[in-house]
């Protein structure tokens, strides 16, 4: 299917690595110039390089933490004004109620609830003075099911989630969509570190804790990082005009919703 969006700029934040890479490749797949970020300059290049002779489409990497004002300045300098706005970051370690206070929510909130935010509102204006504008935020499958270990992530991306639902109905009428997606468990590092944890808590292997993550999903497998940015790639398309405000759930399954 052609996406309809070829030759359109696109900015992807943690981007070097996992869901984030993965929607930068869909993207350049489907003609788009990309803008990636990540705060590891040799990761950042090397997949820079490689979606360049893949795709054969512009790419500049910034190396930078879009989470810290400083950084986030420098990420929007270089990417000026885009068409497409994908945000993501790494989400804050797991935990007890009791192990947090108010400086780890602060953090929390910080990446990655007031970071999009702060990209949306620098993005936003430019793409409806245009007529036309796709902003997709990777949240979390916690936003529908919180997960009691991730209640730092619960509450920022819930806050995030209540933003967006207003906002994208605010700008709907000036040909820009903004939606979520929300990873369940896919095979990237943040799930290998997830699983460890979960061995490590449970006393047992990383073998056996991600086996019983496993046994949850009925699609029986975790995701890819290829699946997840196709997904994005469709919600940036022309063919997704009509989805706005959605909050779209990639979870093999495993989160058994009755509306």
């Amino acid at each position: 299917m052609d996406l309809g969006i070829s030759g359109k700029r696109a900015l992807v934040t943690a981007s070097s690595k996992g869901l984030g890479r993965g929607c930068a490749e869909a993207l350049a797949a489907a003609g788009c110039d990309l803008v990636l970020n990540a705060r590891g300059a040799e990761a950042l290049e090397a997949t820079a390089e490689a979606i360049r002779a893949a795709h054969g489409v512009s790419v500049e990497a910034v190396a930078a933490d879009v989470t810290d004002e400083a950084g986030r300045e420098k990420v929007l300098e270089v990417a000026g004004q885009v068409d497409i706005l994908v945000t993501n970051a790494g989400g804050p370690p797991p935990g007890m109620w009791s192990d947090w206070d108010r400086e780890d929510f602060i953090g929390a909130l910080d990446a990655n609830m007031l970071t999009p935010i702060a990209l949306m509102k620098a993005q936003l204006p430019g793409m409806m003075a245009r007529g036309w504008g796709r902003v997709v935020n990777i949240t979390s499958v916690s936003v529908k099911a919180p997960v009691a270990v991730l209640g730092l992530s619960n509450a920022a991306r819930a806050g995030l989630t209540g933003y967006v639902a207003g906002t994208a109905r605010q700008v709907a009428s000036s040909g820009v969509t903004i939606n979520n997606l929300l990873p369940g468990i896919h095979a990237t590092d943040r799930m290998v570190s997830l699983d460890a944890g979960a061995a490590a808590q449970a006393g047992t292997t990383v073998d056996e804790a991600r086996a019983a993550r496993l046994a949850t999903i009925p699609a029986g497998k975790y995701g890819t990082a290829e699946d997840f940015g196709a997904t994005c790639a469709f919600l940036c398309s022309q063919q997704a005009q009509y989805i706005v405000g959605q909050n779209v759930l990639l979870d093999g399954g495993a989160t058994n919703l009755s509306m």
